[in-house]
């Protein structure tokens, strides 16, 4: 028996207890998941995503509506950025106290030019808890899926506790597919055979995360 024909073999037999094809397939089989492991308060939640951030090698940090401004402000300045790419729809008061200078996100900006940023500041569609995920959705606070992976620094601003969820299920629910989902879990980072990490290979070498609440 070769190999294909093993494989086929179990495949056939997971599906055996399969309803016929009159009924939809995604009736036949059970999708019973948990929907979040555990019980938790809103405070729980958001510090678990912090701790799992924070695992990632991202860098956390936690302010009040108030004080966003002067915190991104900092950030920038800390990390020397002397230029900072700004998503079309990012709210203003973000950037108010920011001396870097502002570059906006055109479509005719080429990979070189978008190298040559700094870094860039974005919103979030959702946060996950569980996983340390941010997941952006391309909108105006976001902008385009390339300026979030061409960049080397990458600050994400996550409205607490409303754009917070436990799970991966409960994130999907907020989430539109046929949009451009963007998934990240810490900063861009690979390994070679021999475990060395490397870091902004394919994306960001630093993400720094903005708790606001």
């Amino acid at each position: 028996m070769s190999s294909r024909e093993r494989i086929l073999g179990r495949v056939r037999r997971a599906l055996a207890d399969v309803t016929p094809d009159e009924r939809p397939y995604e009736e036949a089989l059970a999708r019973d998941y948990l929907r979040e492991h555990g019980e938790r308060t809103v405070e729980q939640t958001v510090e678990l995503l912090a701790e799992n951030l924070a695992d990632y090698r991202a860098v956390v940090h936690r302010t009040s509506a108030a004080d966003l401004a002067s915190t991104v402000a900092g950030i920038l300045a800390a990390h020397g950025s002397r230029t900072v790419l700004v998503p079309q729809g990012l709210p203003p008061k973000w950037l108010s106290a920011a001396e870097a200078t502002p570059v906006g996100d055109r479509a005719e900006s080429t990979p070189h030019e978008l190298d040559q940023v700094d870094s860039v500041v974005t919103g979030c569609a959702v946060a996950i808890a569980e996983t340390g995920t941010l997941v952006l959705d391309g909108s105006p606070d976001q902008g385009r899926r390339r300026i979030t992976l061409i960049p080397d620094h990458h600050i994400c601003v996550v409205r607490v506790p409303e754009q917070v969820v436990s799970s991966v299920p409960q994130a999907l629910e907020r989430l539109d597919p046929s949009r451009p989902l963007t998934w990240i879990s810490g900063p861009s980072a690979t390994s070679d055979i021999e475990l060395d990490r490397v870091e902004g290979v394919h994306g960001p070498r630093t993400l720094e995360v903005v708790l606001v609440g």
